[in-house]
């Protein structure tokens, strides 16, 4: 699996954003949906990178710098082909290192409370993220689950 930084600019990479946002619609209310779209993605602030195998796209994920020391995941989604194979939880150690390379001392998350999100939810405490209240400018929503991990 190669996982490059990405520029969002090919059709795949677009296909699978949208995808991700026509889902987040179908399992959350229009309030409680917190994806990026392209644009928002390619803000400076923001990091994104595709995971490939080949000329296949298996997934991609973010990160959104909050602050020096705080980063946020977002977008992570993995093409509908390649589910179940890893590939979310590789992106997440990528971009747990490229957290700890900027020398963030947490990483935070906004996920849903839908039952289509516990796959996501249960991956996130696999690898050491906790419930924590909202953070940045998110407010409390039944919708969402926040977590947070210390670096």
């Amino acid at each position: 699996m190669d996982i490059r930084l990405d520029n969002l600019s090919s059709r795949e990479v677009i296909g699978l954003l949208n995808e991700h946002l026509h889902s987040m619609a179908q399992h959350s209310p229009p309030e409680s949906v917190h994806a990026l779209d392209l644009d928002g993605l390619c803000r400076p602030e923001v990091s994104f990178w595709s995971a490939w195998e080949g000329a296949e796209l298996l997934g991609c994920g973010a990160i959104k710098e909050l602050d020096t020391t705080h980063g946020e995941i977002k977008s992570m989604r993995t093409a509908s082909a390649h589910l179940r194979k890893g590939v979310a939880a590789a992106l997440l150690q990528h971009i747990l290192s490229e957290a700890g390379k900027r020398r963030y001392r947490r990483l935070s998350l906004e996920t849903g409370s839908a039952p289509a999100f516990a796959p996501a939810r249960s991956m996130y405490e696999r690898f050491g993220f906790v419930p924590c209240e909202p953070f940045a400018d998110y407010v409390p929503d039944p919708h969402g689950v926040f977590m947070t991990r210390t670096l």
